[in-house]
C-alpha cells in the first residue's frame, strides 16, 4: 500500500507532466456568449480573480464593470450602470470558473470576442488585448476607450477571425506552445513583455490576413497588432490556462493550478483540492510609476495574468527577459535571481520553455504548496499597476509577492481532506 508521501509525489508528477505536455493551439475566435454558457444571458459578466461582489470591488474593477455595461448597451450612462450594479442586477462570476482568463480587471461581457485555445480535448478562452494605458481592463470607460473596444470586437475581430479560420483549414491552427518557446529565446517572458511573441504571431497570421481581407482592412489589422506590444498576452494567458487545467483535480496533488487577483483579494487553487479558493487581501505591487503617480495612487493587485507564473512563465521566466526589468523595476541580476529562487518552490522545469542565458535550462514550473511553506519562499509575479480610482487606468508596472496566507489555508485544508490533521 502506498504511503501518503508516495501518493503525493506520484500525483505531482502527473500534474506536472500534464501541464508541460499540453499543446495549446489557437483554433477560433467567437462571441463570448457562444463559448461561455454563463454569458448566454444579459447582465452577466465574468471577471478576474476569486469570487467578488460589486460591494467589495475596488475602483478599477468597478470601472471595468461600468465600462462593460455601457459597451453592451445595458445602460446609457455611468449613473445608470452603477445603479444596475448596486441593485444586484449584474451577475458576476470569476473567469476561472468558466475556463477563461482576462488581464487586470479581466471583465468579459457576452458580445466581446474571445480566443478559443484547444489541445483537441479541452478549451480555454481569453478576450482581445486593448493595449497599454487608459483601457477597460485598468478600469477606464471613457468614450475613446469604448470606441476602441467596439472596433476591436467588430471590424478587427471579424478580419482576424477569418484569418484564423483560414489558418486552421491549412495547418490546424497556431501552435501557441511553440510560439511561446521561440519568444522566450527572443527576450520575452510572456507576461509583461510580449514584444517577440506579438511579432511572431503577426508573422504567422499575416499571410492569412492578406488572403482573407481587402487591402484597407488588412492595413488596419496589421497596424492594430503592430502597435500593441502586449497583443499576444491574452493568447499566452489562454494557453497557460489550458496547461494548468490539464493539471487540475488530480487527487493528492499539492501543485498550484490557479493564482489570481481581483483588486480586493488574491486567491489560489490547488490541484488536489478541486475548485476551492484560498484567499488573502491583495497586496500593492512595488514598481515603477508613470510620471505624476506614486504608490499612494495604486490599487491592490488584480488580474488573471498570474496564470502565466502558475504555468512557469512571467516572473518565473524573468531570466529569459532581462529587458522586462526596465518596465517593472529591478536589474538583470535580480531577474536571474528571481527565476533561480522560484525553481526552489516548483516541482520541476519545463522542457519546452527554456532559457538560453541559463544554458537552456527549463523554466520553473509547478508551484508546490509544501515547498512554499517549508522554505518560506512566496511566489512572485510581474504585473501592471492600476490607479485606485475608476476611470484613470494604468499608472505603472512592477513586481508583487503572493502572500503566504492562502498557502497556509490550502495546506490546512489538504490535511483535513486527506486525513492528515
Amino acid at each position: 500500500m502506498e504511503s501518503i508521501k508516495e501518493n503525493i509525489e506520484k500525483a505531482n508528477r502527473q500534474a506536472f507532466e500534464s501541464m508541460i505536455n499540453t499543446r495549446p493551439v489557437l483554433v477560433d475566435i467567437v462571441e463570448a456568449r457562444k463559448a461561455i454558457s454563463f454569458l448566454n444571458k444579459d447582465y452577466h459578466l465574468t471577471h478576474a480573480g476569486p469570487p467578488l461582489s460589486w460591494e467589495r470591488a475596488r475602483g478599477p474593477m468597478k470601472g471595468a464593470i461600468i465600462g462593460a455595461i455601457l459597451f453592451e448597451g445595458w445602460a446609457d450612462n455611468e449613473h445608470q450602470a452603477v445603479k444596475l450594479a448596486e441593485r444586484g442586477e449584474i451577475v458576476l462570476e470569476p473567469n476561472h470558473h468558466h475556463s477563461a482568463v482576462g488581464p487586470m480587471a479581466g471583465v468579459i461581457s457576452p458580445s466581446m470576442k474571445v480566443y478559443v485555445v484547444s489541445d483537441g480535448e479541452l478549451r480555454s478562452y481569453s478576450n482581445i488585448n486593448e493595449g497599454l494605458g487608459k483601457v477597460l481592463r485598468y478600469g477606464a470607460y471613457s468614450k475613446e476607450v469604448l470606441d476602441r473596444l467596439r472596433f476591436l470586437n467588430t471590424e478587427f475581430a471579424a478580419a482576424l477571425t477569418a484569418a484564423v479560420h483560414e489558418c486552421v483549414k491549412e495547418t490546424g491552427g497556431i501552435d501557441l506552445r511553440n510560439l511561446i518557446a521561440q519568444a522566450l529565446h527572443m527576450g520575452d517572458e510572456c507576461h509583461n513583455r510580449n514584444v517577440a511573441s506579438t511579432s511572431l504571431f503577426l508573422r504567422e497570421i499575416a499571410p492569412y490576413i492578406a488572403r482573407t481581407s481587402d487591402s484597407e482592412t488588412a492595413r488596419k489589422v496589421f497596424a492594430t497588432i503592430g502597435s500593441n506590444v502586449l497583443f499576444f498576452l491574452n493568447m499566452a494567458m489562454a494557453a497557460c490556462k489550458l496547461m494548468t487545467t490539464k493539471a487540475h483535480n488530480i487527487k493528492y496533488s499539492t501543485i498550484v493550478t490557479t493564482i489570481s487577483r481581483n483588486g480586493t483579494d488574491i486567491g489560489i487553487r490547488v490541484s488536489g483540492l478541486g475548485d476551492e479558493w484560498f484567499t488573502a487581501p491583495a497586496p500593492v505591487p512595488k514598481g515603477l510609476y508613470f510620471p505624476g503617480f506614486s504608490e499612494t495612487d495604486s490599487n491592490p493587485d488584480l488580474g488573471d495574468s498570474t496564470i502565466t507564473e502558475t504555468a512557469g512563465l512571467g516572473a518565473f521566466a524573468m531570466a529569459a527577459s532581462p529587458a522586462v526589468v526596465k518596465f517593472v523595476g529591478g536589474d538583470v541580476k535580480s531577474a536571474i535571481e528571481i527565476t533561480n529562487r522560484m525553481s526552489k518552490i516548483c516541482h520541476g522545469k519545463n522542457t519546452f520553455f527554456t532559457i538560453p542565458y541559463l544554458e537552456f535550462d527549463g523554466t520553473p514550473t509547478g508551484i508546490d504548496i509544501r515547498k512554499v511553506l517549508r522554505l518560506g519562499i512566496p511566489p512572485v509575479a510581474d504585473t501592471g499597476i492600476a490607479h485606485k480610482t475608476a476611470g484613470i487606468g494604468q499608472i505603472g508596472a512592477g513586481i508583487v509577492e503572493i502572500p503566504i496566507e492562502p498557502f497556509k489555508q490550502a495546506l490546512r485544508r489538504y490535511g483535513e481532506k486527506y486525513g492528515l490533521s
